[in-house]
């Protein structure tokens, strides 16, 4: 059996640079929630991507958790939330008591659909807030998005935990709503091992969302508590690891890139194929390279042949709106573009350790269907 060839897994610098920081923590006793590397993580990824302020989190989904309360979501309260995307988008929503509403994707973008989510404020006036995820590292259709929720003066929070270094119009994703959310879970395109980052022009809500995270302790000398606390915090350690894959983020971003272009210049021909859609205002870090099949050829013969030759793969997001789950909850939108995505796409392992040997060993797996 040959290697295996991951989806995507983590990749330490060649430099080290991660274990200087790492080791700066050990060396100063600094283990905790607390220390250098979290403050300097939150201001370098802050200056990165164009934020004022960032707060470092155990996880994207905590980020997300808070990025609700900060927008006041609460019991009831409805909140829309795109349908082809990960639980981790959706599951917050739930821990705030408030109702999720999916809106369906447009295949122009695979993202949210500006058109569905219209026609949701119709439905739903009182909204109280607009998730929007960034599938992929393909940035979502801003311009239209961000119209919508001025026009309805609704808080608009960015998931995007799959988008760093993903830019809409030469700006960052994760910087156009009122909040902003980053994952650095093992199989995104830097990480922390896990860990997220919560993003935001208002310094004034960064800062109570720390509080919120470290336990919601009172200024007092006795342990004090006025408001329900979270232990949502980054630790110091896993902080320096941020740090040193930061310094790294656009030689990942560059990798993922070729691997797309690659695995388009090989396989775009083969009938039935159609790779993720590129827009000239759209700069994806294709973290994840994913292409949909409607010949005779199926997403599950890829995957198959793939696996018999150890190599990762794995399908497109399963809609929430479909899921045991997140049945019950409303969904908006009349295309069936998200089913239509889970049921034809797959996603290619798009690892950045990847060599030229293990992309080619990955398309002749996967040429060799249309032979037989």
């Amino acid at each position: 059996m040959q290697d295996r060839i991951f989806l995507s897994s983590p990749h330490m610098s060649e430099e080290g640079y991660e274990m200087e920081y790492v080791k700066e923590a050990f060396d100063t006793n600094w283990i905790a929630p607390l220390g250098e590397n979290v403050n300097k993580f939150e201001e370098e990824l802050a200056t990165k991507v164009g934020s004022k302020s960032a707060a470092a989190l155990s996880s994207g989904t905590a980020a997300i958790h808070l990025a609700l309360k900060a927008a006041d979501v609460e019991a009831g309260d409805i909140v829309f939330c795109p349908t082809l995307t990960f639980s981790a988008t959706a599951n917050p929503i739930i821990y705030q008591n408030a109702t999720p509403v999916f809106i369906d994707s447009n295949e122009e973008t695979w993202n949210m659909c500006p058109e569905a989510l219209e026609e949701a404020f119709t439905k739903y006036p009182n909204v109280k807030a607009v998730i929007v995820v960034h599938l992929y590292g393909l940035s979502a259709d801003m311009d239209k998005i961000t119209e919508l929720c001025t026009k309805h003066n609704v808080p608009l929070i960015e998931d995007a935990a799959e988008s760093l270094g993903t830019y809409y119009k030469g700006k960052h994703t994760g910087t156009f709503g009122d909040y902003g959310i980053f994952s650095f879970n093992g199989n995104k395109i830097i990480t922390t091992s896990g860990g997220g980052m919560l993003v935001s022009n208002n310094e004034e809500k960064i800062s109570k969302a720390r509080f919120w995270a470290t336990q919601s302790r009172d200024q007092a000398r006795h342990y004090q508590h006025s408001e329900l606390g979270f232990n949502y915090r980054m630790s110091n350690v896993v902080a320096g690891i941020g740090r040193g894959q930061l310094k790294v983020l656009d030689q990942r971003v560059k990798k993922k890139r070729e691997i797309f272009s690659y695995y388009k210049e090989q396989l775009e021909g083969l009938e039935g194929i159609e790779f993720m859609p590129s827009n000239e205002w759209d700069e994806p870090n294709y973290w994840l390279s994913s292409m949909t099949l409607n010949g005779q050829v199926r997403p599950l013969d890829v995957m198959e042949a793939l696996e018999k030759e150890n190599i990762e793969s794995r399908p497109v997001w399963k809609p929430m709106h479909m899921q045991p789950f997140f049945e019950e909850y409303d969904f908006v939108g009349s295309n069936g573009i998200a089913e239509n995505l889970f049921e034809n796409g797959v996603c290619l392992p798009s690892d950045t350790k990847m060599t030229f040997d293990d992309l080619k060993r990955v398309v002749n797996t996967i040429k060799k269907l249309w032979c037989e």
